[in-house]
């Protein structure tokens, strides 16, 4: 299968490749590209898929299985198809770069096109890129982007150093400007949803980034990529036999699209509520609240009364949920952020509460513990977290469905809390052949779905 394809990585994070990514993206996006990116994070691909039009898939050696990559992604590359890279080239938890940017440029055969932050460099940046091509031949560094040029005389000796100490095609020159800024906070950029006028923004990224990089060069780079196994075909989906509602609103929005997609292949269908808008749940057989910035949204989450204690009730009587991090925040008694203290769902007995520094943060790795609600696979499993959260006051005979053996969890060694049918933790999960949590979650809200859960649920 012809696939062009390539990656935009950088020496080291915070050089502007999701910038760079998004305006590409955006134009490129007439050509129908499609994008992914490397790691678990959910916010960048939140604006590649924004500016592309299509979703945005993540590609992760640490909470994927290794065998599913490659057909992962033959199964979703396009006519073109742009991979982003997290932190810089060569980075990667393992020390032996097996999980590195660059493994996965090997693995898949992805040209790459690095672009460099250039603020306080001139002459230096020949050895940069003379040490990151010496230092792995394998890797395939086709092309730099100059970014956060200083000018046209700084552009000039750039190029100079570069033509003149290297064989690396310089492929395009963005200047320090304004309106290629995405805000941070403590989750890293923020999210499109609450950028104002997102669409002006993208529309801008494309414009500048599309003028200052030969968007000819890029796609020639791409169409050097080897060609991919043709992936199989796609088996049709089942017509639908549970309703599973899920959060989706400013507040939470953090889901990977190959999971949702995964549930309507095992035969759910998923409704769409707004937590602060929605005065009532749709009718479902089970709830998924992924996670988010809840503790953005404090006073309007607060405010919908109804639903809080719509949720809350159905959980009481049986209502199979499953909840992540925001989510598990969402359905504790209280959350406090910034001085600012609310009461929430209420059917966690603990309050979570927002901290200036990481709570928990990176890979984790945890065993199901037997009163884990649904089957799973009995082996370590992987996963991720990233919080300021903490929890206080938890209820101590609370059970826990996982004894965490790498990160922090809800208490440094356990996470995921019970109440009733419902889990709730603060590690993010990720379906994949050998670890398929969300067949396994349809699966449970299907057993429940004729049982005590279905005879209260009617006299509610």
């Amino acid at each position: 299968m012809h696939a062009p394809r390539f990656m935009i990585a950088a020496a080291h994070k915070s050089s502007g490749k999701t910038v760079i990514s998004t305006g590409l993206a955006q134009a490129f996006a007439a050509k129908g590209i499609t994008t992914f990116k490397k790691g678990p994070d959910y916010i960048d691909p939140m604006w590649l898929a924004q500016a592309s039009g299509r979703a945005c898939y993540n590609l992760d050696f640490n909470t994927m299985c290794g065998e599913d990559l490659l057909p992962f992604f033959t199964a979703r590359a396009g006519a073109l198809t742009l991979v982003e890279a997290n932190k810089g080239l060569y980075d990667g938890v393992s020390m032996d770069g097996s999980d590195s940017n660059a493994a996965l440029a090997k693995y898949l055969d992805l040209p790459v096109i690095l672009v460099i932050d250039t603020g306080g460099m001139t002459r230096g940046i020949a050895p940069l890129l003379a040490g990151y091509r010496a230092f792995d031949p394998w890797v395939n560094i086709a092309g730099v982007i100059l970014n956060k040029v200083g000018g046209p005389r700084h552009e000039k000796k750039l190029r100079e150093a570069v033509e003149r100490y290297t064989d690396i095609p310089v492929v395009g020159a963005v200047h320090r400007n304004a309106k290629l800024e995405i805000g941070e906070r403590h989750l890293g950029l923020t999210t499109p949803a609450e950028s104002n006028a997102l669409d002006d923004m993208i529309t801008a990224f494309g414009d500048i980034v599309g003028s200052s990089v030969d968007l000819e060069a890029i796609e020639r780079i791409a169409a050097t990529a080897p060609d991919l196994p043709t992936p199989p075909a796609a088996k049709p989906l089942p017509m639908p036999d549970v309703k599973i509602a899920i959060a989706q609103d400013r507040a939470f929005g953090f889901y990977y699209p190959d999971d949702l997609e995964l549930f309507a292949a095992s035969g759910a269908q998923l409704v769409p509520f707004d937590t602060m808008r929605d005065a009532a749940l749709p009718d479902c057989d089970g709830l998924f609240i992924g996670g988010g910035f809840p503790e953005m949204f404090i006073s309007e989450l607060t405010a919908n009364d109804s639903l809080r204690a719509e949720i809350r009730t159905k959980i009481e009587v049986g209502l199979p949920s499953y909840a992540e991090c925001g989510g598990l925040m969402y359905l504790c008694r209280s959350m406090s952020h910034d001085g600012n203290t609310a009461p929430m769902v209420g059917a966690i007995a603990a309050d979570a509460i927002m901290e200036k520094r990481p709570q928990g943060r990176g890979y984790t790795r945890f065993s199901n513990r037997d009163e884990h609600p649904w089957p799973e696979c009995p082996e370590v499993r992987a996963a991720h977290e990233f919080h300021y959260a903490r929890l206080d006051n938890v209820d101590p005979t609370l059970p826990y469905a996982r004894d965490v053996t790498r990160g922090y969890g809800v208490d440094g060694k356990h996470d995921g809390i019970l109440v009733h049918n419902a889990l709730a933790g603060f590690c993010h999960l990720r379906s994949s052949g050998r670890r398929p949590w969300v067949p396994q979650f349809v699966d449970f809200v299907r057993r429940l779905k004729l049982t005590d859960w279905q005879k209260q649920r009617a006299d509610l």
